[in-house]
């Protein structure tokens, strides 16, 4: 495991993946279809795997915490970058910051906490957490009024986040006045676009991201890597080719829940068996595995393609 810290390079090298949790049918950890995932990731040319939302951190048991990073640590290669997440509550974010003392994780992503939280209470956990785990953190954006863009310019100043992954959704990727404001007080340089392959041209290319995340590269590395190349490149035309072609996945990930059809879409595809998934979430409708898989085995044999 890549136990280095986080630079501008390392958010370049790699789309940063968001694989999938697999579970056993007893709903335990599992060693063996876990590795499968990152193996595959790996053969891809994926060198960075950020366990978080797509991996239902957000209902992971306390006491299993432990558990996961141990494994997290033993499947990942010698050159890939692992980044598990806390939170999202303060009060499970700093009891796992003890538990990470035990590991090299370089970083740790902090899930964001939607409804009971303000600008201010989240600058001040994420200064807690970071004092408490002696190193900085992933700030996860997901959505508007979580933290203020002068509070994340104070905390990036204090040395206290390794990047910032910004979800946001918008109606129109180019039209976001919050990811202005962001990037004219941080480095850009220190932020990922954190919403898949669709937005990722726009963020790179319009506002000078540094990198993206995917949870559908747990799929189709090679592509999503092609395509990251490719913006890097000054390619968009091939870029926005790489780009249609995850389009069938992901509008079923958004027509549906993207969690949910990643977890299914991973297994579906034959890639791994991903089991069952944490309440309080669900798994995907019966009805809906027929056009999952397609979509799914669809990607892999393009992805597949890639490699020939």
């Amino acid at each position: 495991m890549n136990t280095e810290p986080i630079t501008a390079l390392s958010l370049q090298r790699s789309v940063i993946s968001v694989p999938p949790l697999a579970r056993a049918a007893d709903e335990s950890l599992c060693r063996e279809e876990n590795a499968k995932i990152v193996r595959h990731l790996e053969a891809g040319g994926v060198s960075t795997l950020l366990y978080g939302g797509n991996a239902i951190l957000y209902h992971l048991a306390p006491s299993e915490y432990p558990a996961l990073l141990a494994m997290l640590a033993e499947i990942a290669g010698p050159d890939s970058l692992v980044i598990p997440s806390v939170g999202a509550a303060f009060g499970m974010m700093m009891d796992q910051a003890a538990m990470l003392q035990e590991h090299d994780f370089p970083t740790a992503m902090i899930l964001p906490q939607p409804g009971v939280a303000t600008s201010a209470g989240v600058a001040t956990g994420v200064r807690r957490f970071v004092d408490r785990y002696g190193k900085p953190a992933v700030l996860y954006i997901k959505f508007d009024g979580y933290i203020d863009p002068a509070d994340v310019q104070r905390l990036v100043d204090d040395g206290l986040v390794s990047f910032i992954k910004y979800a946001t959704v918008r109606a129109e990727t180019a039209n976001d006045d919050y990811l202005r404001q962001l990037v004219e007080r941080v480095d850009p340089q220190r932020i990922v676009s954190g919403i898949g392959e669709q937005p990722a041209i726009t963020h790179l290319r319009d506002f000078g991201l540094a990198g993206f995340t995917s949870g559908c590269v747990c799929v189709a590395p090679r592509l999503s890597m092609n395509m990251l190349q490719a913006i890097q490149a000054g390619n968009f035309e091939e870029a926005e080719r790489i780009r249609q072609i995850f389009s069938p996945l992901e509008n079923l990930r958004n027509s549906i829940q993207p969690i949910r059809v990643l977890h299914a879409a991973v297994e579906l595809a034959g890639i791994a068996v991903t089991g069952p998934v944490t309440p309080l979430l669900s798994a995907v409708d019966e009805a809906d595995h027929p056009a999952i898989r397609e979509a799914a085995k669809q990607l892999l044999e393009q992805d597949a393609a890639v490699k020939a």
